[in-house]
């Protein structure tokens, strides 16, 4: 995932777009572009290994403007105004049931 956000120039380190092989270093700041926001973050000190994702929050500082948390949440409710979950494209069964029930009607008709 990283690589390919790399490859898209979503992940910027110190205002530079970052290759894939991009070494960071203490005191780097990245910004990363996720679902139409920018996050920021300061790395603060590199782990002498890989550890895991609870970990992570020791060696960055998230430095993301409350603005754009903010437009996070306008974003999400925007998109749920617009649809809700749960509707959209009928599922496969349901198709089944309207194609059934189209079926039907048209015997119906054709009996009466």
């Amino acid at each position: 995932m990283a690589t390919e956000a790399c490859k898209k120039g979503q992940i910027r380190v110190n205002e530079l777009i970052a290759k894939p092989s991009r070494e960071v270093y203490p005191m780097d700041q990245l910004v990363i572009r996720k679902n139409q926001i920018n996050f920021q973050c300061t790395v603060l000190d590199i782990p002498s290994s890989r550890l895991g994702a609870k970990l992570v929050d020791r060696y960055r500082k998230d430095t993301t403007p409350l603005e754009a948390l903010e437009q996070q949440k306008v974003a999400a409710l925007a998109q749920e105004h617009y649809r809700k979950r749960g509707t959209g494209r009928p599922t496969k069964k349901e198709r089944r049931d309207l194609s059934d029930y189209a079926q039907e009607q048209e015997e119906e008709d054709h009996e009466a």
